[in-house]
């Protein structure tokens, strides 16, 4: 299923049976304010996921360009980066925002366009993975602050700029990257790769190229069962939105459109994502987070006043945090999602 729509006043559409359907014409829509930000309703399932009075709260800001809030359930507190800040930050309610490191790159930025961390995640130890600009890696922050490389070449060639990364619950990491953080991105004389791919790095330390067909292969994640594997593709080629894999021990296969914003209005892009545990999709998109169903139906968008990058879970799993370029936000949910 596809919806199909050219700009913000659109009626939404699906397949059904070969049949093309119109579904809530943007009449039907609702919108209201909601603290920080406001709320936007299209299908009557949002309404469980995002419950009448849901308020957008801005937690923390005076960030340069935020990224990838992941929290850990040990210590309860949600760490997230700073790409263009050079750093990785944490708040908890009790002490509000301390660094946990920044400057994070300490090396040389020459022909980059950024140099802190991207993507972060949490490995079933509790450790921090980053996906780095300035080295040009995916790197592991052992327990005692030591970093450890997990990958920075494939096939003997440096990779681009690693984006993004989800970690499945074997320890595999699944990560993306784009040429975004080169000077010319695809025409930078640092690039040795010659496409922008998608990764599965396992636990024995073996990389494998799972796509090169994505024009800027962005934020990830799998599904609950971990069967599919979304990746927002942000420009460059026929689509610019979030494609599905179905996932298998040999990689990816039975490619497919999920959602397509090509063309739609709104400050930002196809980016960060995150699942909640029915399977429902909390995409960073242009104008907010785009709600969408499994079926592919957007259901509704959550819009903070700023252009977003990511999201997370956290908390009892109903709270998802949201990655402002200069801002933090949070949002009380009926939905759930997984927390570690």
């Amino acid at each position: 299923m596809r919806p199909i729509f050219g700009s913000t006043n659109y009626f939404a559409a699906v397949m059904v049976g070969g049949a093309l359907c119109a579904a809530v014409p943007a009449s039907a829509q609702t919108e209201t304010p909601a603290g920080a930000g406001v709320i936007i309703r299209h299908d009557a399932r949002f309404d469980a996921l995002v419950p009448a009075g849901a308020t957008i709260e801005k937690v923390a800001d005076g960030f340069v360009f935020l990224e990838g809030p992941v929290w850990r359930n040990a210590d309860s507190r949600l760490f997230y980066s700073d790409l263009r800040g050079n750093a990785i930050h944490q708040w908890t309610a009790a002490e509000g925002v301390t660094d946990v490191a920044k400057p994070f790159f300490t090396g040389s930025g020459a022909g980059l366009r950024g140099v802190g961390p991207n993507g972060i995640a949490l490995d079933g130890d509790g450790r921090l993975l980053a996906c780095v600009y300035g080295s040009r890696s995916v790197i592991r922050i052992e327990k005692d602050g030591s970093r450890t490389t997990l990958a920075e070449r494939f096939e003997g060639k440096r990779l681009n700029s690693p984006n993004d990364l989800v970690v499945a619950r074997d320890g595999t990491v699944y990560f993306t990257d784009p040429s975004f953080g080169l000077e010319g991105t695809d025409n930078s004389p640092l690039r040795e790769l010659t496409f922008n791919g998608v990764y599965r790095l396992r636990p024995n330390g073996q990389l494998d190229l799972l796509t090169r067909e994505l024009e800027r292969p962005n934020g990830l994640v799998l599904s609950p069962d971990e069967s599919i594997l979304y990746v927002a593709n942000s420009g460059g080629g026929a689509v610019t939105g979030w494609l599905a894999y179905d996932l298998g021990a040999a990689g990816l296969s039975n490619k497919r459109v999920f959602f397509d914003v090509t063309g739609v209005q709104g400050e930002g892009g196809a980016d960060g994502m995150k699942v909640d545990l029915a399977g429902n999709v909390y995409a960073t998109g242009p104008g907010g987070v785009w709600v969408i169903a499994p079926d592919g139906t957007h259901l509704g968008t959550i819009r903070p006043s700023e252009a977003l990058t990511n999201v997370g879970w956290g908390d009892d799993g109903r709270t998802l945090y949201i990655t402002g370029r200069t801002a933090l936000y949070r949002i009380r949910l009926g939905a759930r999602g997984a927390v570690q």
